[in-house]
């Protein structure tokens, strides 16, 4: 009975070193060790049809994604890299239905552009950008399903800068 608790307290620790472990490779692996800080230039929205706050609420995401997934510390001062960009299209068009289909769809597209600086290694700086879209029925009004679909677009986004920025271009 005792060998028995003995394999499970050990498989425990093990399967919880390996857990801790896959995390940190996850997202620390590509960040290089020289980068310790970051800062975000408010992001400016200009997209004329888009809602006001969006390039704040860009902004403020991409911020917390980073704290979140990396050791970096948030500076506004002397940062060893820094972003900044624009929300530059924020669009609606109509989806056709396919041969067969009755249902009708929307879509809302948001692109930005990115500016990335490496304050340690000018060689690293680069310029990109980026859009994502979502679709929803063409009967529902966007003024109801609007933050839903822009926060699903920005988890997208922020995921696709952050990937460019520490993991490379996958």
């Amino acid at each position: 009975m005792r060998s028995f608790f003995k394999i499970i307290t050990l498989f425990l620790i093990f399967w919880i070193c390996t857990a801790v472990t896959c995390r940190v490779s996850l997202n620390d692996t590509s960040v290089p060790s020289y980068i310790n800080s970051f800062y975000i230039k408010q992001f400016s929205n200009n997209a004329s049809n888009a809602p006001l706050t969006l390039g704040e609420d860009f902004t403020e995401l991409l911020k917390l994604k980073i704290l979140s997934d990396s050791k970096l510390e948030y500076s506004d001062i002397n940062p060893d890299i820094e972003f900044e960009g624009a929300i530059q299209r924020y669009t609606v068009s109509s989806v056709a239905p396919q041969p067969g289909e009755t249902t009708q769809f929307s879509r809302l597209t948001i692109g930005i552009n990115v500016d990335y600086f490496d304050n340690k290694d000018e060689e690293k700086n680069w310029s990109q950008t980026f859009s994502f879209e979502v679709d929803y029925l063409a009967d529902q009004n966007l003024l109801d399903i609007q933050n839903n679909l822009i926060s699903q677009i920005f988890e997208q986004l922020a995921e696709d800068v952050y990937g460019k920025a520490f993991r490379g271009n996958w």
